[in-house]
């Protein structure tokens, strides 16, 4: 039957922004792919392109802020569609912190957690963070929000393009625009270094 990838959008997903510091200035990303495996342990994989990735790495904490139904498409665009590299994304926030000193939302969230990496695993385009809980808590009782909520409720709906007009990819880690008929399988991101997959159609 062979391999169609659409079959994994059928596992649900919760969201979350991952915070984390680099010593410097606080950063954040959009991120699904935070899962509890134990009764004592979280595990959060994260692309290596990504800048979190290399200060998660080095410094061995995060938090994980869970998104709820509320949060608007702009945090989206704020954590997910560019560089913690290029740009600070708390520049000028008056921010809360928890006890590891990292970023907790004060709006959008419904629950924290206080993660500290226990293993790590090479899985090749991910690294996969094996972590225990150090601080938790419940912000409020506002629903999860999960990825198929985001895609049916959140998210812009594409607009077609019109006629003679070129259709826009955007990668949803930089937020480079590509623009063409048809986005190349093979096209690599010019700036972050992703591949096709991490680009939508705007």
């Amino acid at each position: 039957m062979g391999t169609d990838k659409k079959a994994l959008y059928s596992i649900s997903y919760g969201l979350y922004v991952i915070t984390s510091n680099d010593g410097a200035k606080d950063n954040g990303f959009i991120c699904n792919t935070a899962v509890q495996v134990s009764d004592t342990r979280i595990s959060v994989s994260i692309n290596k392109h990504s800048y979190s990735h290399d200060i998660i790495k080095k410094t061995g904490i995060m938090n994980v802020n869970c998104l709820t139904e509320k949060t608007p498409f702009s945090v989206f665009e704020k954590f997910g569609f560019a560089s913690g590299r290029d740009k600070n994304k708390f520049e000028g926030e008056t921010v809360r912190k928890s006890e590891n000193g990292l970023v907790v939302l004060d709006e959008y969230a419904n629950a924290f957690l206080s993660l500290k990496v226990e293993d790590y695993i090479d899985l090749g385009s991910h690294g996969m963070f094996i972590c225990s809980v150090t601080e938790s808590a419940v912000l409020n009782s506002d629903k999860s929000m999960t990825y198929t909520y985001y895609q049916d409720n959140v998210k812009p709906k594409p607009k077609a393009a019109a006629e003679g007009q070129k259709k826009k990819w955007v990668c949803k880690v930089c937020g480079y625009v590509y623009e063409g008929d048809e986005l190349p399988a093979d096209f690599i991101c010019p700036v972050c270094g992703h591949p096709a997959s991490d680009f939508e159609l705007v």
